[in-house]
């Protein structure tokens, strides 16, 4: 029996609902994904079979309103998972293959199993000639080995039998299509190269191989595929009949089926490209491999094997209800199916969507900033791997900057395969069919996001030779940037940033000025100042020699850097006063005050969901630049990424006060202006109310737990999970309600404190080593695992303790709070299982 809390379950077949499944469905390894589409499936209105290598981009052109738009796409590559099954009857020559679509569905159910990685169906029917036939279907994409995913279908007659006819195809007449509004753009990226049968040298059995090329990058893959067929445990004597049509390759088996017999099929497929190491050819490597991979049976057991290898270091347990423990852990899957160690060794970044999707065409933007902090404290070399990424497209950066007349290391909005702006130049506004200008490159904000998270990668792993090598160099030019970027205003004695946009997205230009982007976007001036008040501890943090030899290398000198010293002292900040009048409410950005207010009822009233105003306005011939409205967070992200006092000290440094009080005025002014346009702003938000407000708090954490499987933007999801919001939530449970923050050599806990959550269990990597930590009632439990070379500084509630290895010390409740309820269970002797 699935265990609920670790399945995700589907007792019916929906099809309007399918597109939403097959992506909360995708399997995949850090190398690639595949949608969970039915095997026998097409791409059409209903179903899209997808599988997408991590970072494999082509770049297309499209004519679009008379101009040129080259856009470049993550690629759906050949379908691998086509295998189909029809009845033959006698004097019917072409009967129907099987489709949900056709047949009399008698019983549904889909799983995907979260805890070994494997989805799987169960389904029975009637067909027409009134035949019942049990299916059932399993299958996984490796996380043992990358290059290797298997299914398996097992076929049972009920009340007949006859013959099966079963097809498995290699499909490489595959186009994107994946998202609507991007059809009438160029979307056939792959050439064929190579259709054929092969016979496998240790096997013997026939094989299928596939070899594509994409069109512009030239990138190889090669696909192949063994196919299988058993009976009571052995090998049906079908040879299969091998063959090619244009851009396939195909395998055909007639099988006899005997009522209440099954007949089992196993398919496991290979895939490599020309990018992987060590191998000679792809096509080679993906015959040897497919050609020796083991049983379904055997993949299937490794892969519960690793997996369980993951889940000892990432899972959460939460005391909540079984639905929401479900769902974490369906983020924590998501997350590691993208980013997971097969992803070290490539040089790939975070997308947005996950590999799950071609929405955003697979790009890179800011959402490290939600993701890395989990792999921080669980699988730190996949955070240095996803920084390597952006350090590798450092030229690029520095190019950019260049060009726009800058200095330093400019990031773009949308980066892809080698680090130049992805951006659309325009984008299709699908209320009003229009294509409208996309300034959203105008976000430089996400360089000092990278920036960032080089930093509390650093803080949370003492990891030096990265800031050696790659992290100190990288946030330096980013300061180096922003230097360049800010000018100093004489009349006001401060530095201030002009034409940028800040993570709102709505307001990309003020009203009446030609040129897109604002002024003194606060969120990017805060963060300006931030790195700038960093930078020092940055050199300081380098050796004697590594410091001498950075400064000369980047050619720093005392001038340049007393220059970031007055930006990080002298940067400008707005503020205005509040709806009462009080003072206090830093203003999103210069003029922000001036802005008309909306009428957010009357639009509720009309539209019902103004989640995306900045299209219901396009399509009215209005703007959302011209009310004070946001589709997220913006001010408020600074609350995310600060505490209340920190971001004081850093305004106090500024010369600005900034109190409790102002704190939270600030969090209700701006909540109660903003469409949550974005799957990202309900995490944010709960995070910031979490002090607060805490059950506020969790109603908006649930609210974000639960945004992609009940797809409340309705329909983006299908395109593409938002991995972003997925990870943001499992890193709220793991950062914010238990108040963690790496400060001072230390590690802080303050735990939030909300009934609604009875308990909590968890374990980070620090430095290196493990702490187990268990939250119930208010009381917090940590245990240093014994591995440890020396005792583990840690602070809870102001109160510091130096943990020696093996120990545990447990952190009373607050005096106000609450009193533990007595049914509450003890902490485990070991938070998780498995090794340290």
């Amino acid at each position: 029996m699935a265990s609920p809390d670790w399945t995700l379950t589907y007792t019916d077949f929906s099809p309007a609902a399918q597109g939403l499944r097959e992506a909360l469905c995708t399997l995949g390894n850090g190398y690639f994904c595949t949608r969970g589409a039915l095997p026998h499936a097409e791409a059409d209105e209903v179903n899209y079979p997808g599988t997408y290598l991590a970072g494999g981009y082509n770049r297309l052109t499209t004519t679009v309103a008379g101009r040129d738009i080259v856009n470049e796409d993550l690629v759906n590559l050949p379908n691998w998972l086509r295998l189909r099954f029809r009845i033959l009857t006698e004097g019917e020559p072409r009967a129907e293959w099987f489709t949900l679509a056709t047949a009399d569905l008698l019983d549904y159910r889909q799983e995907l199993s979260l805890r070994d990685g494997l989805l799987s169906w169960a389904l029975r029917f009637r067909d027409r000639h009134g035949r019942t036939t049990a299916v059932g279907v399993r299958r996984l994409v490796s996380m043992d080995d990358m290059h290797l995913a298997a299914q398996e279908m097992v076929i049972t007659p009920e009340d007949w039998s006859g013959t099966i006819e079963v097809d498995s195809t290699l499909d490489g007449r595959i186009i994107n299509a994946g998202v609507a509004r991007y059809r009438d753009l160029a979307s056939s990226h792959l050439d064929i190269v190579e259709a054929c049968p092969r016979r496998g040298a240790r096997s013997g059995a026939e094989l299928c191989l596939l070899v594509t090329e994409f069109t512009q990058s030239r990138l190889r893959i090669a696909q192949a595929a063994r196919t299988l067929a058993y009976r009571d445990g052995a090998a049906v004597d079908a040879p299969p009949r091998t063959g090619a049509a244009p851009g396939a390759v195909y395998q055909t088996f007639r099988l006899e089926a005997r009522q209440g017999e099954a007949v089992r099929v196993e398919k496991v497929v290979a895939l490599y490209t020309g990018r992987d190491r060590a191998i000679s050819e792809p096509g080679a490597a993906a015959i040897e491999a497919a050609d020796g991979a083991p049983s379904f049976a055997v993949l299937a057991e490794r892969q519960a094997a690793a997996w369980a290898r993951l889940w000892s270091r990432c899972d959460i347990i939460i005391d909540s209800d079984i639905d929401s423990q479900m769902i974490l852990r369906l983020h924590v899957f998501h997350l590691l199916q993208t980013l997971s160690p097969n992803t070290i060794d490539l040089d790939v970044g975070v997308p947005a969507r996950g590999w799950h999707g071609e929405a955003y065409r697979g790009h890179v933007f800011w959402d490290e900033l939600f993701i890395l902090p989990f792999l921080n404290f669980r699988l730190p070399a996949i955070s240095r791997a996803m920084l390597r990424y952006r350090y590798n497209r450092l030229p690029k950066a520095r190019q950019a900057a260049a060009a726009a007349g800058f200095r330093g290391a400019m990031f773009p909005w949308q980066s892809g395969s080698d680090g130049r702006e992805e951006s659309q130049v325009m984008h299709l506004n699908p209320r009003s069919g229009r294509w409208v200008p996309d300034n959203t490159w105008a976000q430089r904000h996400v360089s000092l996001a990278i920036a960032y998270n080089a930093w509390q990668y650093v803080q949370a792993t003492g990891d030096r030779t990265f800031l050696e090598n790659r992290g100190a160099e990288l946030m330096l030019e980013v300061a180096r940037f922003f230097s360049s970027l800010a000018r100093f205003d004489e009349g006001r004695q401060r530095y201030v940033i002009r034409q940028v946009m800040g993570p709102d997205e709505y307001h990309d230009a003020t009203p009446g000025v030609a040129e897109p982007g604002i002024d003194n976007n606060a969120y990017t001036n805060v963060l300006v100042a931030w790195l700038m008040q960093t930078a020092d501890e940055v050199l300081a943090a380098l050796d004697a020699d590594h410091r001498a030899e950075t400064v000369a290398r980047l050619g720093l000198d005392a001038a340049e850097l007393e220059r970031w010293r007055d930006i990080g002292r002298r940067m400008i900040v707005p503020f205005h006063a509040d709806d009462d009048g009080a003072p206090g409410i830093i203003s999103q950005f210069e003029g922000y005050e001036a802005l008309r207010e909306f009428d957010w009822e009357g639009y509720r009233r009309r539209y019902g969901d103004i989640q995306r105003l900045d299209r219901i306005l396009e399509a009215e011939g209005d703007s959302a630049n011209c009310y004070k409205l946001s589709k997220q967070a913006d001010v408020l992200m600074l609350f995310h990424l600060f505490s209340q006092p920190r971001l004081a000290e850093m305004l106090g440094r500024l010369g600005y006060d900034f109190t409790p009080e102002m704190w939270q005025r600030n969090i209700d002014y701006y909540l109660a202006r903003t469409s949550h346009g974005s799957t990202l702003s309900y995490l944010v938000h709960s995070w910031v109310l979490a002090r607060s407000r805490p059950d506020k708090a969790w109603d908006l954490f649930l609210t974000a737990l639960r945004s992609d499987l009940s797809d409340i933007q309705g329909g983006t999801t299908a395109e593409g999970i938002h991995l972003g919001a997925m990870a943001g939530t499992v890193d709220l449970v793991q950062r914010c309600f238990t108040g963690l923050e790496v400060r001072d050599g230390a590690l802080h806990f303050d735990p939030v404190l909300t009934g609604r959550l009875r308990s909590l269990t968890l374990k980070l990597r620090w430095r290196g080593h493990w702490i187990d930590l268990f939250l119930s009632g208010g009381e917090l439990t940590l245990r240093a695992h014994p591995g440890w070379p020396h005792p583990v500084p840690v602070v809870v509630r102001g109160e510091r303790v130096e943990l020696r290895p093996g120990e545990s010390h447990a952190f009373p409740p607050p005096p106000a709070a609450a009193p533990a309820d007595d049914a509450s269970p003890a902490p485990p002797d070991v938070a998780m299982g498995g090794p340290n």
